[in-house]
């Protein structure tokens, strides 16, 4: 397993799910996890898009969908950071119907 592959989970292109969910449920694992603190900056749409291999549209809806979940809050011309305290049970779930 090469470097990338461990650095990043792999998104299902053919999958039902549509990729900025797979993308944002990633993320609110990490979230959940730890690896992204509280108050601290979530990784760009750009980064997302060039470490994930999506496209910058898909990385900003990511983000909208994390924000929907309340577990990310975006600042203008600073960027999305994880909120404080995220609700209990969101991480990994959707809100959107599918």
């Amino acid at each position: 397993m090469s470097d990338a592959e461990k650095k990043a989970p792999s998104l299902d292109p053919m999958s039902a799910r549509p990729l900025y969910v797979q993308l944002a449920d990633i993320i609110a694992g990490k979230i959940e996890s730890g690896e992204l603190a509280p108050d601290r900056p979530i990784p760009s749409e750009n980064h997302l898009a060039d470490e994930y291999g999506v496209a910058r549209l898909t990385a900003r809806r990511t983000a909208q969908e994390l924000r929907e979940r309340g577990l990310i809050v975006t600042v203008r011309g600073k960027g999305s950071f994880v909120v404080e305290q995220p609700p209990t049970g969101t991480a990994g779930k959707s809100t959107t119907a599918g």
